[in-house]
C-alpha cells in the first residue's frame, strides 16, 4: 500500500483544477462550484453513515473512499492545503492520553 495515497490524491485533484481535462469528474465538480462540491460531500457523508449502520465493511470502505475524495476536492476549492490538515491531525495526536473528565448528565430531567 502507498502510504502517500492521500497526498497523491490531493496532488492529482490540484492538478485537475489548474490543468482541466475534458471528461474528468474532478474538473466537472470544479466547474460546478462550491455548492455542487458541498452537496456531494454531504451525500457521501450520509452514505458513509448508512454503510456503517448496515454493518457491511466492503460498502463502508467504498463510501469512506468516496467521502475522502470529495473532501479533498472541497479542500482544493477552498484553498486549504493538505499539509494544514495533516499538521492539525499531528498536533491533536500529541494530546492522546490527555483525558478529560466526563460530565455526568441527568437525562431524566
Amino acid at each position: 500500500m502507498n502510504d502517500n495515497v492521500l497526498r497523491d490524491l490531493y496532488e492529482v485533484v490540484s492538478d485537475r483544477k489548474i490543468n482541466p481535462e475534458e471528461g474528468s469528474y474532478t474538473c466537472y465538480l470544479f466547474s460546478q462550484g462550491i455548492d455542487k462540491i458541498l452537496k456531494k460531500v454531504g451525500e457521501e457523508c450520509a452514505e458513509t453513515i448508512i454503510a456503517a449502520k448496515n454493518g457491511n465493511n466492503e460498502e463502508l470502505k467504498n463510501e469512506i473512499s468516496d467521502l475522502l475524495y470529495h473532501l479533498v476536492v472541497m479542500m482544493n476549492e477552498r484553498g486549504l492545503a493538505l499539509d494544514d490538515v495533516l499538521g492539525e491531525l499531528d498536533a491533536r495526536s500529541k494530546k492522546i492520553g490527555n483525558l478529560k473528565v466526563m460530565k455526568k448528565v441527568d437525562r431524566n430531567t
